[in-house]
């Protein structure tokens, strides 16, 4: 197995294919947070926030930006970088032909993680980018009551 270094693992991709990158420091999860966008799933939480058009450098298309976290409640060290490692896997698996260009995303690892199925792990990635990238459907007014 070869090994990437840092560098090849965020470069862009060859030109009209979508590019994965990652989110890296604390704001830009504060602000996928913020989107109050959120899809819970045995295996891992996922949210989701549309990338703002005018930060999409024109000609180019949007990319996937993923974060990925986990806490204590998850384990140890080695427990929470095995989850980290697996939900990584599956991103890097699902994401490029999920349809969610122009997102970012943040996967949260549950205790959970480390033993489903890697599968169903995948599943349900796939399954939470499909709700979160759907566009949001005009809520009615309630009308009030006399």
């Amino acid at each position: 197995m070869t090994r990437r270094s840092g560098s090849d693992r965020d470069a862009p991709a060859a030109s009209g294919t979508i590019s994965l990158s990652r989110l890296k420091r604390r704001p830009e999860f504060l602000a996928v947070a913020a989107a109050r966008r959120k899809w819970v799933a045995p295996g891992l939480v996922l949210q989701a926030r549309a990338l703002v058009a005018s930060t999409i450098p024109a000609g180019d298309p949007p990319p996937i930006r993923y974060g990925i976290t986990a806490s204590r409640k998850v384990g140890n060290a080695v427990a929470r970088n095995r989850a980290k490692r697996r939900l990584r896997a599956a991103a890097r698996e699902v994401l490029p032909a999920s349809g969610a260009a122009g997102y970012d995303l943040v996967l949260i690892a549950r205790a959970a993680t480390i033993g489903r199925p890697y599968s169903e792990l995948k599943a349900d990635l796939a399954k939470g980018i499909a709700k979160l990238t759907q566009p949001r459907r005009a809520t009615k007014p309630k009308e009030l009551e006399s």
